[in-house]
């Protein structure tokens, strides 16, 4: 390894190629640790928060996995025999997740609410132009989705909103 080895990767020099390499290890690992935080942080918000959830809530969030459960199943030509499991326990591993997601998020919903933690337009628009980075090409479409569709623009907030509450 050396300066012509890191110019033949568009580096300038090896020195800048190692520097390089340690930064994006570095982001890689602080992106790990966060995710390994983060799932920490909302086990034990689960734990300790039991209370009556909305069953439209979560018949809903049920529905949406359900549903693209299915769907991965139908495109990958698999029943849940293929599975080794019975449709009516995988009903049931589905419902308790859907339970959690609404649980955490109306916990989620809470903290940030006192917290006072809001999402800025200008973040809606840069989620927006990640998602429309996505499809080259098809940038219009992806724009014209968010400003046709009701509710599309909140599958765009709630992560944003997730990841400030974390960080609150």
């Amino acid at each position: 390894l050396d300066d012509e080895f890191a110019k033949g990767l568009g580096v300038d020099s090896l020195d800048m190629l190692k520097d390089r390499l340690r930064a994006q290890s570095q982001r890689d690992y602080d992106q790990v640790a966060r995710a390994k935080m983060k799932r920490a942080m909302l086990d034990a918000l689960d734990k300790a928060h039991t209370f009556e959830l909305p069953p439209t809530l979560v018949e809903n969030e049920f529905d949406g996995i359900w549903k693209q459960l299915t769907q991965g199943m139908e495109q990958a030509k698999k029943t849940f025999a293929d599975e080794g499991k019975a449709e009516d326990e995988v009903r049931a591993e589905y419902r308790k997740i859907a339970e959690r997601r609404v649980r955490l998020g109306l916990v989620l919903g809470e903290i940030g609410e006192n917290g006072k933690v809001e999402v800025t337009q200008d973040e809606l628009r840069n989620a927006l132009f990640e998602q429309a980075r996505r499809f080259p090409g098809q940038e219009r479409m992806v724009y014209e989705y968010f400003e046709k569709t009701p509710g599309a623009v909140s599958q765009l907030r709630a992560p944003i909103f997730e990841e400030k509450v974390v960080d609150y």
